[in-house]
């Protein structure tokens, strides 16, 4: 996620091991880096490791911020005096872009009511991504979610707290940390997606940008798991926002372009000169090869489960519930899509619950009948008690904002006058509530009293820094949304974090 093991290897580290081995032997000539978590747990087994030290010098570094109590642990533990180093080192979090940031955390509230476990750990991770951007912000959250205003008050009490590692050199303008819950938009996660990285994420499933292709009919063995990072990966960094159909004539022309650089088959290595050259080109074209392979292996499965669900008819339906406000059309589409046999146990779901957070209060609402329907398909029950779930956690009478608000009659031409652009708009015409509310934010429109500041100061300029944090998780295309707004935008800067990052499934 930040630096890969071929790349550390690179630095001469080549032994990797875990505190909590058992089976470590002593290697007294070797020097130790240790980056760890200032747990109680991790702490305790770092006193454990010092008191019987099986490395010659130990470099340590936290994560996050350690007290002086832990500190003098380890200080009475090194009797031997092994520690070279001890330093906090702020990364308590995953950096998933260059502008998104995840905690890598499920299911971090009971009801509208933080797991205090959880709220700690969400604390930690949001004080140490200020501390190693070096900010120290002013904080505004969503009035009506209880979760957002019990984090953004946990943030404030450890800057004061720690308020001499926070006191960095003013800016003329002070950042903000906006702190957001997403049961106020639980369309986002629920709709299928177009754009590279949020479709690998929905369809394969992202994991610390780690794919899994196991399940991939005849797979081979060295594709099994693929990385996807757009630190070490061009084709990645160029294409993970763009839509499905340009990736494939990308994918076209990074096969032709390979095809062109491949070794002649007939080459001669005639002298030590043509050989010296196929040596210094083949790493590249090796790593080339790699690339080519990857990519292709993972469209090639996208286009597979496109058709194989019937997914372009699904997501036109998706699009129809989340951006227009036909009902009679929206659930006869509905009802066809759940008669399909093409139709996955789980995008029959999908389309059910947006119907019912989009229609839940409608007059003539025809949720009782989908729940029927669904349960007819001869599922399980879960995916009908999912619907229940999914209104009690993200329904009208929980949301803060008007998630389907009226279009003015400007949004809707720029819309139609977009649509005319390409049939793939029909796919990506929703927009995620977070990109509204940032557009508000920039502006200097967003209203206090819906977003209020916690305390009494608040910005009198627009802000520049922005660093905005969804309880409940983010998703890729709200990722998007944020680089779009950061491309446009060129005073702003915004980083985008929550605590996970959201596909259906999660």
């Amino acid at each position: 996620v930040v630096y890969t093991q071929s790349e550390i290897l690179q630095r001469e580290v080549y032994l990797f091991e875990r505190l909590d081995s058992p089976s470590r032997e002593p290697m007294k000539h070797l020097k130790a880096i240790c980056f760890l978590r200032p747990t109680k747990e991790n702490v305790e087994l770092l006193v454990q490791e010092l008191r019987r030290p099986k490395y010659s010098v130990y470099f340590i570094y936290f994560s996050n911020v350690i007290s002086k109590s832990d500190v003098k642990a380890l200080a009475e533990a090194d009797e031997q005096e092994v520690v070279a180093e001890v330093q906090e080192f702020y990364g308590d979090y995953i950096a998933v872009n260059p502008h998104v940031f995840s905690l890598n955390l499920l299911g971090c509230c009971r009801g509208r009511s933080w797991e205090p476990a959880q709220l700690a750990r969400t604390t930690q991770g949001l004080t140490a991504l200020l501390l190693s951007l070096k900010k120290c912000p002013m904080i505004r959250y969503q009035l009506s979610s209880e979760p957002a205003k019990r984090l953004a008050e946990c943030v404030k009490q450890v800057i004061t707290k720690e308020y001499e590692l926070f006191d960095f050199r003013r800016t003329e303008v002070p950042p903000l940390l906006l702190i957001l819950d997403r049961s106020d938009d639980a369309i986002t996660p629920l709709l299928n997606q177009w754009t590279y990285q949020a479709m690998v994420h929905e369809l394969l499933g992202i994991n610390n940008n780690r794919i899994d292709l196991s399940r991939v009919p005849g797979i081979s063995k060295d594709l099994r798991e693929v990385v996807l990072s757009a630190e070490n990966d061009e084709f990645y960094a160029n294409n993970m926002y763009l839509n499905f159909a340009e990736i494939g004539t990308n994918i076209k022309n990074l096969m032709e372009d390979f095809q062109r650089r491949k070794p002649k088959e007939q080459q001669k290595l005639e002298s030590i000169a043509d050989m010296k050259a196929f040596v210094e080109n083949y790493p590249q074209f090796k790593k080339m090869s790699g690339t080519v392979s990857k990519h292709v292996t993972v469209v090639g499965e996208l286009s597979r489960l496109v058709a194989e669900r019937n997914l372009l008819e699904v997501s036109e339906v998706e699009q129809e519930l989340a951006c227009q406000s036909d009902h009679s059309s929206a659930l006869q589409s509905v009802r066809r899509l759940l008669q399909s046999p093409r139709v996955s146990e789980l995008d029959a779901a999908r389309l059910v619950m947006l119907y019912a957070l989009r229609y839940e209060r409608h007059s003539s609402s025809g949720l009782p009948a989908l729940l029927e329907e669904l349960r007819a398909r001869g599922g399980t029950d879960r995916y009908r008690k999912l619907v229940s779930a999914v209104l009690e956690y993200g329904g009208k009478r929980v949301r803060g904002s008007d998630l389907f608000s009226p279009k003015d009659a400007v949004a809707i031409t720029k819309q139609f006058l977009k649509g005319l652009k390409g049939i793939e708009n029909v796919y990506t015409q929703h927009q995620p509530l977070l990109q509204e509310t940032l557009d508000q934010l920039i502006k200097g429109k967003l209203k206090d009293s819906q977003y209020p500041y916690l305390g009494p100061n608040t910005l009198r300029d627009r802000p520049q820094d922005i660093i905005v944090f969804l309880i409940g998780g983010a998703t890729y295309e709200e990722a998007l949304a944020v680089f779009n707004l950061n491309r446009s935008n060129p005073g702003v800067r915004i980083v985008l974090g929550g605590t996970t990052i959201h596909n259906t499934r999660r």
